[in-house]
Order: structure tokens, then sequence, then C-alpha cells
């Protein structure tokens, strides 16, 4: 140590030897004047107490690194520590031995001994350091120390009223550090770092750093303390006045509100019917309800479950109508035409009627907008005699819309498959899954997928929800969906349901459902009686040509609520009620001039114009394919806001005509020195698809040869690079485009033979129809001679110098041949 310290004076020393008996200490540090029970039970330490008592009562205690070790060697133990006088030491009957020490002044060890049976240690002592003067600083240090102590006695630190009085009596800097730091309870290697400050001041301010960190854990320990009892005192407070109520509430015969609710609950399981596993459930959550607090988020959670549970329909059914002429009245009554929706349902009925159980059928009805698929459903249940449930699909894109949420979220609930089943308080109702070509998915799931164990006849019997968790029958149920498109629907999804297509109306149809259905709503929505208003045929025919263009009814019937509305406020103005009749002059007058223009055929036979059959989700439509030729190096030009297919399809027909220029009597070289545009007229409307294959086909080879289309002729039809002519779709849809137009002739492809014949007779009555196989046909039927004086020269091709007395020997649908 430093040779210029001041020491204390030697008669205030004890005198210590050179070498010392060694007792290692686990987990504990012994400050110099501090007394401190011990209890010694290695063999060592025992012998080591007893060679100190034996000499001069003196031994040096040194800490452990690690307190696990057992033998310790000098590496396993600090060279720094305190030398204690052994006050008294007691024999126990275990073998242990308990002594009192006092720490006497610090040593530091010189070298390590081994003796008989124990550890002893050549050491040199470690004399206190005294400051050379009491500075102001020394003084504020102690008195903070002090303060602090009692601070830390008052926050709840165990330290008793002697050392109190102990430490406010010194005025040593040095000792109050030691006092002080014997009683914070620091890790071996903080109190190690005390030890080893000799310099007083500088071990009182470390142990003022360490009391201060002691307070604040002291200071949050009293605060939380002081919230878990403000809780708990809160809780039992709570606890008693609940026992003082249940008390009230015996003394007045008002019972305990939670048993009667848990005793209810019970009786309703036995009556609902549940199956034995959902009961098992349900069983073990009323129990639960039973041990939880009332008043606890969880028993919040728990009711609210088994108020769905209990609330759903398990086994309750309606009875089903098996009358057949009933249901066929019914579904009379709701609807005009829908022949084939009408005819399955009888069918379902009918097998109904032979067989108890079975399971429900999952139908789809596709088809453009406004034709009846979602009240077509409602009738179909009051048909049945069983409750009807809808929900809307569109714009869903989360799977828990479907399967519900799991109970550990906050606010769940059931999906609204299960939500339904509650709406219809019966296992067996007509299910309408609305708009399902418009559902969504993203990063939260995709409900189609969550649809297909609903719609799956041998999965559905156990569908479960994450929010009941347990399996629910499905199985009875009767699923329609409804959509506008197949195409937007995945495809296994598709599989699993009986697709019925339900096509637009023609003008007939709407004529006798406005007269039937229509407008005695309107009427009746108008508060007019029959009495007051009177349509004409003529009046109807007008609002359905003139003012709506549509497959379905919705615009017919707010042309026809404008109407109604516009007669009400005559009628609300008169003194006396008189009759209105509605004309077809009296409805433009109401509504306005005519908003459609109806579709008409080309008034003169021309070259380059012929007319295509279109299928939109309105209905049927007829469009017009202009072509002409101008010299140029032998570009295509596409215009009229055509998709790709609809372009393929005009160059899969341009390569036709090229590769048969010969045939047709074109030039070779007419190609390479002529562009060709091709146009389609309604530019703003987007067109696709390969039925306009056959139209691009003649309106072309008509620009090539200078022979004039056919006014009174309409086609549709693909077309291949061979020339062959392709099936396509909504043949009934385009007849009807074409009727309206006054097409007296269609060219159809010989593949949508039968397809024709699911057209109604009436509709195609006066028309002609062609069924061909390859683009010559067309051509035979479509194209006229060319004008005389054409310069183009004529084909030599016999089946085109025909073509005239060929569309006049050709046998029509429906008509006897000429």
């Amino acid at each position: 140590m430093p040779s210029n310290r001041k020491k204390e004076r030697p008669e205030d020393q004890v005198r210590v030897p050179e070498v010392l008996p060694v007792l290692p200490l686990r987990d504990l540090v012994v400050f110099p004047f501090i007394i401190v029970p011990l209890s010694v039970s290695r063999d060592r330490s025992i012998r080591a107490v007893d060679q100190a008592l034996a000499e001069n009562r003196m031994i040096l205690l040194l800490s452990q690194k690690d307190k696990e070790v057992e033998d310790p060697e000098e590496a396993d133990i600090y060279q720094f520590g305190t030398v204690a006088v052994i006050m008294r030491m007691l024999k126990l009957p275990d073998g242990r031995t308990r002594v009192l020490v006092q720490g006497v002044s610090r040593a530091q060890v010189c070298e390590l001994q081994e003796r008989d049976g124990y550890s002893a240690a050549r050491i040199e002592a470690i004399l206190e350091v005294q400051p050379r003067e009491s500075s102001l600083e020394v003084q504020a240090l102690i008195r903070s120390v002090k303060k602090s102590l009692e601070r830390a006695a008052s926050l709840g630190k165990p330290i008793s009223s002697e050392i109190m009085v102990i430490a406010n009596n010194l005025e040593s800097a040095g000792r109050l550090a030691d006092l002080t730091a014997s009683n914070l309870e620091l890790k071996v290697e903080e109190a190690q770092e005390i030890l080893r400050l000799v310099n007083p001041v500088d071990r009182l301010r470390r142990v003022n750093d360490l009391l201060n960190r002691e307070l604040d854990l002291l200071t949050m320990q009293q605060e939380i303390n002081t919230s878990a009892r403000e809780e708990i005192d809160r809780s039992q407070r709570e606890y008693f006045l609940r026992q003082q109520l249940k008390a009230i509430q015996t003394e007045l015969g008002e019972g305990n509100e939670l048993g009667e609710e848990i005793e209810q609950l019970r009786k309703k399981i036995v009556k609902i019917g549940m199956p034995a596993k959902v009961a098992e459930e349900v069983e073990r959550q009323i129990s639960k309800l039973e041990h939880v607090h009332p008043d606890s988020a969880e028993t919040a959670t728990v009711r609210n479950y088994l108020e769905w549970m209990l609330d759903i329909p398990w086994s309750k059914q309606t009875r089903d109508n098996l009358d057949l002429r009933k249901a066929q009245k019914i579904l009379d009554e709701d609807h005009y035409g829908l022949d084939k929706i009408k005819e399955r349902i009888l069918e379902y009925l009918s097998v109904r009627k032979l067989k108890d159980k079975m399971k429900g059928p999952i139908l789809c009805f596709v088809g453009p907008p406004g034709v009846g698929k979602t009240s077509l459903g409602k009738s179909i249940a009051r048909a049945l005699g069983r409750k009807f449930v809808r929900i809307s699909l569109g714009g869903v894109r989360d799977e828990a819309e479907i399967r519900g949420h799991r109970r550990t979220y906050v606010g769940a609930m059931p999906g609204r498959i299960i939500q339904g089943m509650h709406q219809a308080g019966s296992v067996n109702p007509v299910f309408m899954l609305d708009e399902v070509d418009k559902l969504g998915a993203d990063y939260r799931g995709d409900p189609s997928s969550a649809l297909l164990e609903v719609l799956d006849p041998e999965q559905n019997n156990s569908f479960r929800d994450h929010y009941l968790g347990v399996p629910y029958d499905l199985s009875r149920v009767m699923f329609i969906a409804t959509a506008n498109l197949l195409d937007p629907i995945l495809p296994a999804f598709r599989d699993r349901m009986e697709t019925i297509w339900l096509s637009g109306y023609i003008e007939e149809e709407k004529q006798i459902i406005a007269r039937r259905h229509l407008l005695p709503k309107q009427l009746s929505e108008n508060g007019l009686k029959a009495e007051y208003v009177e349509f004409s045929d003529n009046a109807i025919r007008t609002v359905i040509s003139q003012y709506t263009r549509e497959a379905g009814l919705r615009n017919l019937e707010r042309e026809i609520a404008s109407i109604c509305r516009k007669v009400a406020r005559k009628v609300a103005q008169e003194t006396k009620p008189q009759k209105h009749r509605i004309s077809s002059k009296r409805v433009t007058s109401l509504l306005g001039p005519p908003k459609v223009r109806p579709e008409q055929q080309l008034k003169d036979h021309q070259v380059g114009v012929a007319t295509g059959l279109a299928w939109t989700v309105t209905g049927g439509d007829i469009l017009f394919v202009e072509a002409t030729a101008m010299k140029g190096t032998g570009k295509l030009i596409l215009t009229g806001h055509l998709g790709d297919v609809m372009k393929e399809s005009a160059k899969a027909a341009l390569s036709y005509a090229r590769s048969r220029a010969s045939d047709f009597g074109v030039d070779s070289d007419y190609f390479s020195k002529s562009d060709l545009h091709i146009h389609v007229p309604e530019g703003a409307i987007p067109k696709d698809g390969p039925s306009a294959g056959i139209t691009m086909a003649t309106t072309m080879l008509s620009v090539f040869t200078e022979r004039p289309v056919r006014r009174q002729v309409a086609m549709t039809g693909e077309i291949t690079l061979r020339g062959n002519v392709l099936a396509v779709g909504g043949i009934k849809e385009k007849v009807l485009a074409a009727r309206r137009a006054g097409i007296e002739s269609v060219i159809l492809p010989e593949a949508n033979r039968s397809d024709l014949e699911e057209v109604p007779k009436y509709l195609k009555k006066d028309m002609k129809f062609f069924f061909v196989s390859d683009v010559l046909e067309v051509l035979n039927i479509a194209l006229m001679d060319p004008p005389s004086g054409s310069g183009r020269a004529r084909s030599t091709d016999e089946k085109r110098g025909e073509a005239l007395e060929r569309f006049n020997r050709y046998q029509p649908i429906g008509r006897p041949a000429p």
C-alpha cells in the first residue's frame, strides 16, 4: 500500500498475526467491525475454526468466486478479505459448527499455504486510512447516506433499529460505508469492490451510489405493492358486497341469478336435441362459466358462445310441402317461364316424396342481371314450405366471413353460414348464396376455397366453423348460388354445383310478365287502384322496345314505376278521380323521347358490310362488321374496341382468304398492294369473342370479290384456318336479337343444331335457319352476284356461281321446303 497514507494510531489497532487460518465463505462478504453469525459445515473449514480458537481466536474470511465449488483452491477465492475475531462457537449435533465473528481489519493474501487439513495464509493487514481533514464533501456524504438509510428503512428495507442508531452515531466515513454496505444485500462482486476500496471517502461515495440505486428499487417495489394491494382490496370489497347481496336475495326469495341461468342452459341442451359431442363441449363451457368470476372478461366470452350454441338450430326442421300440384301452382304464380328450374324443383320434391332422408341439392343459377334469380329462390322456398335465407357474397374477401373468427379474438363471432342458419331457425332452409362470381381473395384468405366444404355433399355434414369449434350438419340445406358469369368462379367451386342457365326474356315474355306482375306491384306501391289506370298492350310494348334494352326486367319496372308516379300526381290533383288510359302516344308524352333505338337490319345489300350476332351480359345483340380495301402494303387495320380473341379471328379469316385467293378469282398480288381496314361500329363498347369469325370472313371476301352481302342474313360462328365453322354459345339470345332486328335468315354452325331445338317455336316462326360446317357454305348463302359492269372477274367455282339458287333451295327450320 502507499506509504504516504495517514494511518490509525497504534494503540487503536489490534495486533494481527502474519499467518492466519482461512475460512472460505459462500455468497457472503464480511466487512470490518461487522458482527456476523456463520454456519460452518465443511471439514477443512471446521479444522480452520478449531485452529483459530487454539491460537488467538483470529481467522481470515475470504469469499469464494463460485459458491458451488465444494473444495476451493487459490484460484477459486478472492485474494482480498477480512480478518475477524471468533467471539463465540457452538458445536451442533449434526456435526456443523456455529460461530459468531466480528471483522477487525482488511487484509490481502500474500501466500496461501496448505496445513494439516486446513488452509492458512500469510497476509498483509490493510490499516484504515483517515482523511486529512473533515471536508464539506465528506460531511455531505455522511449526511446523505444517513438520510438514505432512514428512507430505505421507511420503504420496507429490513434494517433493524439498533443498526439505525449505530449509523446515526457514526462520524467515521469508512465505518459508515462498511456498515451501510453490509446491509444492502449486495452481490459478492459489488461487495468485494467496496471491500477493496481502502480510501474511506471513495468507499462512502460508491456506497452512496449503490444506496441510491436500492432506493429506486424500493420505491418501484412499493408502487407495485400499493397497486396490487388496491386491486386485492377492491376484489375483496366486491366479494364481500356480492356475498351480502346473495344473502339479501336469499332472504327475499330471489335466489342466485347465475345459478338459475346455468340451470336453464342445461335444460335447453336437452330440449334442442344437440348431438352428443356438441353437448359435451357445451357442458364443458357451462362448467367453466360456474367457476369464473361473474364480472370477468372471460365470463362475457363464454356466455356469448353459449348463447350462439344454444340459439342455432340443431335438430329443428320444417316439414316439406310434398304436394306437387301446389308447388307447381306457387312457382307459376311467382314467375313466368323458367321451365327448366321449375322442372328441377319438382323433380327434387318427387324424390323427396319417395325417400324421406336425402341430401339437399346444390344449384347455381347463372344468367344476366334482372332475370329473377334472387326472387326465384324465395319462390322455391315458398313452394317447398321452407325458410329462406340469403347472404350476399359480392366483394367478400376474408375467409373468416365464411368460417367465422376464433374465440380468442375480441368481438369474435360465427361466419355468415352459421349466422344464416341462426336466422333461419331450422336445419333445412333454402340458403341462397348471392353473387358468388364476385367473391374476392387477398392476404386474409380465399372465401371461395372456404365454400368448397359448404357445397360438397360429402363434407358439409360436418362443417366446422372456427367460432363454434364443433361440427355442424349442413347436409339438409338446399343451397342455391347465383351468378351473372360462370368464368370467374373457381373450377373446383363450379364443379360442386349443378348449373342451370337463365337466358334473357324476349319481348313477348316481358309483356306477359309486365301485365301479370310488374303493373299490379307498381300500382300498389304508388297508391293507384286498377280502375283508375289502364295500360294498353301497345303501351307496354313501346316501353319495352323504345325505353329499355336489357335481358332482365329492372329497367322495365323502373319505367313503369315512373309512369305510375306521374299518373299518381295527376290523380292526387283531381277533385274527382278519372280513369287514365295509357297508350303508346301517352307513354312518349310521359317518359319523353325514346331512349333506345330499335335494332334494325341494313336497308340495302352492300359490299363489305355483314351482319353478325353477339352475346352480351344483357342478352343478345346484332353488330355490323365493315371492311374496305385501299392501296397499301398488305396491312390489316382493326378498329372498334376489339378484344384479343376477336382480333385473332380477323387474322385467321384473312389468312383463309389469302390461302384461297385463286378460288375466289382474286389476283395473287392483290394483298401485297392493298391494305384492309375492318371496323365494328359503336367503338366505345368493348367487343370480344370468336363468334364473329365467319362474319369477318364474309365481309373480307365481299370486298375482295366485290360481291354484296345479303342484308336480311345474320350469322355467327368461329372460323379456323382451314375454313371450318365451329360451335359458339348464346344461341337463344342471338336468335332473339335477330328477331328483334327483323332478320329473316340466320346462319349457325352445324354443331349448334341441337341448341336451336331449345329455342321456343314461336321465336323461330317466319325465320330461316341455315346450318353450315364450312366457310364456302356461308359465302354461298350470304354473298350475292357482283353488280353488272363490275371489273372483278368472276370465280370459276361452281358453288359460288350458284349461290342465289342454293340460298333459295336451303330447307329452313320450322317451315316446309319450297
